[in-house]
């Protein structure tokens, strides 16, 4: 089959147990794992909501994972152009995209190219909307660590 090149790309905004989940999985599934770290300007573009965690922090954060082989900032939103850079055959995903519009239209794009989509358990019982909430319902909005961050 030849080398199994692996890409799983995701925010890591608020990096939790999921995310170390997916990569962990990832990995026992391919031979060299790309994490792709979704850029600021994207994130806020498609979630809606801007990181709390800048990108060269989360892709620090990403890095020092022993089982991650590369990590790649995600500056566009088509995976099938990061694709064309990457060349990677495996493409994880979280199973809350399996059956959807978007999960089909993802499969279809990257079976063109030889590309299979794999998908791994969503992590229910924790995400980065969660730990969102739980914070602002302590008092602290979630983007406080943004704008105090350097300050006494």
């Amino acid at each position: 089959m030849g080398l199994r090149i692996g890409y799983a790309p995701g925010a890591f905004d608020l990096f939790h147990v999921g995310h170390l989940n997916i990569l962990k999985h990832a990995k026992s599934r391919c031979d060299y794992l790309i994490a792709g770290v979704v850029s600021d300007e994207i994130l806020e573009s498609v979630k809606g909501r801007r990181a709390v965690v800048p990108l060269a922090e989360r892709m620090e954060i990403v890095r020092s994972i022993s089982f991650v082989d590369m990590v790649f900032a995600e500056m566009v939103p088509d995976k099938l152009q990061v694709w064309e850079e990457l060349r990677f055959n495996l493409f994880f995903k979280g199973d809350d995209w399996k059956g959807t519009a978007a999960g089909r239209k993802l499969e279809e794009a990257f079976a063109a190219v030889g590309v299979e989509v794999v998908y791994f358990p969503y992590t229910v019982h924790t995400s980065s909307t969660a730990l969102r909430m739980a914070l602002e319902l302590m008092g602290e909005p979630a983007e406080a660590g943004r704008r105090t961050r350097g300050r006494v």
